[in-house]
C-alpha cells in the first residue's frame, strides 16, 4: 500500500483517467462488434461520427479556452470563467439541438437508422452538457482523481448497460442507442448533484469575458474540427468508394490508435494548466521546458511500444475485434500507421503550445494543411492505386507536414531546436524510470 501510494501522482492519475475512455471505448467497440450485425454495427459507426463532430465543436471552442483563462486566476475570476463557460455551451448546444429538429422534420430517407440517430441525438448532445463542462473545470483544477471517476461512472455505465443487452440477446443499433442515451444522462445528473459542473455560477457570467473566450474559441474551435475531420477524412473517403465491409477493415485500426492517444491525452491534461500558469507569469522558458520534456518523453516511450505493435497487428486486432478480421487489410494498415507514431507527440505538443501562447490561429493553419494534404493524399492513392494501403500512406506524408509546420511556426516565438526535444525526453524518461525503480526497491527493503 506504501508503494501504491508513492506512485500515485497528477501524472498517473491523469494517465489512468485518460486511460477510462479509450479502453472502456475499446472493450465496448469490440463487444458490438461482435454482437451487432454488421450494418448495426456500421449504424454506431456513423453515429459515433457524427455525435463526435458535434461534441469536437463544443470542446473545441470551450475546454482550451476555459483552461488557458481558468488556471491560475483569483477565485472570482474562476466563477466568472466557469458562469461564462456554461453560457456559451448552452448557447452552442441550442443551436445544434435546433439545426438537428429541422433536418429530422424534413428527412425523408427511408433508412429508419439515420432517423433514430436523427431523433436521439439533440437529447444525448444536452445530456452531456454537464458531465462534458465537469471534466474541464475539473482538468483546469488538477483534480485527475474525480476526473477519473466521472470518466468510469460515464463509460462503465455504458459498458454495464451494453453486457446487459447482449446477455438478455437484445442487442441492436436501437437499444444501443438508448444505452448510450442512459449511461451519459446518469453521469451528468450525478455531476450536478455533487457540484463539479458548478453551474451556478453562469450568474458570475459577463460579456467581456464571454466575447473574450469567443475570440480565443474560434480559433481553437477551427483547430479542433479540422483535428477531428483530419482522423475522420478518411473514414469518411473511404466509405463512398470501397464496399461497405471495408469501412470497418479501416476503422478498426484507427480505434487501435487509441494506445497511443492514451499517454497523449494525459500528457497533454497535466501539461496544459501549467503551461497556462506559466504563460500568465510571462515564463516563456518554462513553456518551453514544459513542451520539450513531454514531447520527448512520449516519442521515447511511444517508439518502442510501437514496435512491438507492428510486430504483433494480427495478433493485437485477433484478440479484440474477433477472427473474421484477424487476418484481413486492418493487420497491414495498422503497420502502416506505426510508421508515423513517433511524430504524434511532436505534432500535437507543437499545436498545444501555440494555443497557450496566443497563437491559436497558427495552430487552425496547421491542423487545415495537415487536413487538406490528407485529403488530396487520400484521393490521389485511391485515384491512382485504388487500395486502401494508399490511404494509410497519405497519413505519413500528413504529420510530416505538421511536425515541420508546428516547429516553424514556434521558432518564431520560442528559443529550441528539433533536437532538444529528442535529448531532453531521454533524460527524463531515463530519470523517471530511475525513481520509479528506486520507489519499489526501496518498498522491498522495508518488508
Amino acid at each position: 500500500m506504501g508503494l501504491f501510494k508513492k506512485l500515485i501522482n497528477k501524472h498517473t492519475l491523469s494517465l489512468a483517467t485518460n486511460a477510462v475512455l479509450p479502453v472502456l471505448g475499446m472493450v465496448i467497440l469490440s463487444l458490438l462488434a461482435r454482437r451487432l450485425s454488421k450494418p448495426d454495427f456500421g449504424n454506431y459507426v456513423f453515429f459515433l461520427i457524427v455525435f463526435t463532430l458535434a461534441d469536437t465543436f463544443r470542446t473545441g471552442f470551450l475546454q482550451t479556452s476555459l483552461i488557458k483563462f481558468y488556471s491560475g486566476s483569483t477565485v472570482e475570476r474562476m466563477k466568472n470563467i466557469s458562469g461564462s463557460t456554461w453560457f456559451l455551451g448552452f448557447s452552442i448546444t441550442l443551436v445544434f439541438a435546433v439545426v438537428n429538429l429541422l433536418i429530422y422534420l424534413i428527412y425523408r430517407n427511408p433508412d429508419a437508422d439515420i432517423a433514430i440517430t436523427l431523433k436521439w441525438f439533440s437529447l444525448i448532445y444536452f445530456c452531456t452538457l454537464p458531465s462534458a463542462v465537469s471534466l474541464w473545470i475539473l482538468q483546469a483544477e488538477e483534480r485527475f482523481d474525480k476526473m477519473f471517476i466521472l470518466q468510469l461512472m460515464n463509460q462503465g455505465g455504458f459498458l454495464v448497460l451494453v453486457v446487459a443487452l447482449a446477455i438478455a440477446g437484445k442487442s441492436n443499433f436501437e437499444t444501443t442507442i438508448y444505452s448510450y442515451f442512459a449511461a451519459n444522462l446518469l453521469s451528468s445528473i450525478i455531476c450536478i448533484i455533487i457540484g463539479w459542473t458548478k453551474v451556478k455560477t453562469i450568474a458570475h457570467r459577463s460579456w467581456d469575458t464571454i466575447k473574450e473566450m469567443a475570440h480565443f474559441g474560434k480559433f481553437s474551435v477551427g483547430t479542433s474540427i479540422s483535428s477531428y475531420l483530419l482522423r475522420s477524412s478518411d473514414t469518411l473517403i473511404v466509405k463512398p468508394m470501397f464496399s461497405p465491409d471495408l469501412l470497418a477493415v479501416y476503422y478498426i485500426p484507427q480505434r487501435l490508435m487509441e494506445i497511443f492517444e492514451i499517454p497523449l491525452r494525459a500528457f497533454i491534461s497535466t501539461a496544459l494548466p501549467a503551461m497556462s500558469a506559466a504563460v500568465q507569469r510571462g515564463d516563456k522558458k518554462h513553456v518551453t521546458y514544459i513542451m520539450k520534456k513531454y514531447a520527448g518523453m512520449l516519442t521515447m516511450a511511444l517508439t518502442p511500444i510501437a514496435i512491438v505493435c507492428f510486430a504483433a497487428a494480427d495478433l493485437i486486432i485477433g484478440l479484440i475485434f474477433g477472427a473474421k478480421y484477424q487476418h484481413s487489410d486492418a493487420g497491414n494498415i495498422f503497420r502502416i500507421f506505426m510508421c508515423y507514431v513517433m511524430l504524434l507527440p511532436i505534432d500535437r505538443f507543437f499545436g498545444i503550445t501555440l494555443d497557450i501562447i496566443n497563437k491559436p490561429h497558427l495552430n487552425m493553419i496547421k491542423v487545415f494543411l495537415m487536413l487538406t494534404v490528407n485529403v488530396i493524399g487520400d484521393f490521389t492513392g485511391i485515384l491512382v492505386f485504388h487500395s486502401l494501403y494508399a490511404v494509410a500512406i497519405a497519413s505519413i506524408f500528413t504529420f510530416f507536414t505538421g511536425a515541420i509546420f508546428g516547429y516553424w511556426a514556434l521558432k518564431k516565438n520560442l528559443q529550441f531546436k528539433i533536437s532538444d526535444i529528442f535529448v531532453l525526453g531521454y533524460i527524463e524518461l531515463k530519470e523517471l524510470i530511475g525513481v520509479v525503480i528506486g520507489k519499489i526497491k526501496g518498498k522491498q527493503l522495508t518488508e
